[in-house]
């Protein structure tokens, strides 16, 4: 690291998987490639990427089952959905199918429904007994028919966080999975 012996250069240094390019276009950059941020000392996950897709085809690519399927999840990974009932208080299971033959039961639980331009959720393994991993707020910004997704994974403390980017690669998940989003909708037009 910049700041030598493991240590970050200064407080705003960012543990980050980062995987934009630019372009120039119109006088306006525009992000090709979703950006996954950890911040030191943080509980937080923060993936974001510019879609060229209006909010509300992003929206329901989101949060219909017929479309779900096609991209949730890291390069390699499938997804069988269960159920998804997605209002405030409803229910998504699902099962990510790793790439290596591993299964990972998820359930989420919305809090809060705001077609087309808020879901906030609970995420978590499929057992409801067991309390959720990690909280998510994914906002969709309308930007001249395309859409600013940014999704914010909330974790217990930093160390669970940092534990989930360790041993899952969750910056790098988080990043190919919106990226598989944004290429499921390109194939859409």
């Amino acid at each position: 690291m910049p700041g030598g012996a493991g240590k970050p250069a200064n407080r705003r240094e960012w543990i980050s998987f980062q995987l934009i390019r630019q372009k120039k276009g119109c006088g306006t950059m525009s992000q090709e490639k979703s950006t996954a941020v950890a911040e030191p000392g943080r509980q937080e996950i923060i993936v974001t990427r510019e879609i060229a897709a209006p909010r509300e085809l992003v929206f329901d690519a989101w949060t219909d089952p017929k479309h779900v399927g096609h991209w949730w999840g890291p390069k390699g990974f499938t997804t069988t959905t269960h159920e998804m009932d997605v209002r405030p208080g409803g229910v998504w299971r699902f099962i990510m199918h790793g790439p290596d033959g591993v299964d990972y039961p998820n359930r989420i639980v919305y809090q809060e429904v705001l077609r087309p331009k808020r879901l906030v959720y609970s995420h978590g393994g499929d057992n409801p007994a067991e309390p959720p991993d990690f909280h998510t707020t994914v906002t969709f910004e309308e930007h001249g028919g395309r859409t600013r997704l940014t999704m914010r994974a909330t974790f217990r403390s930093p160390a669970d966080r940092d534990r989930v980017i360790r041993e899952h690669g969750a910056l790098e998940g988080g990043a190919q999975t919106i990226d598989r989003l944004a290429e499921y909708l390109a194939k859409k037009k």
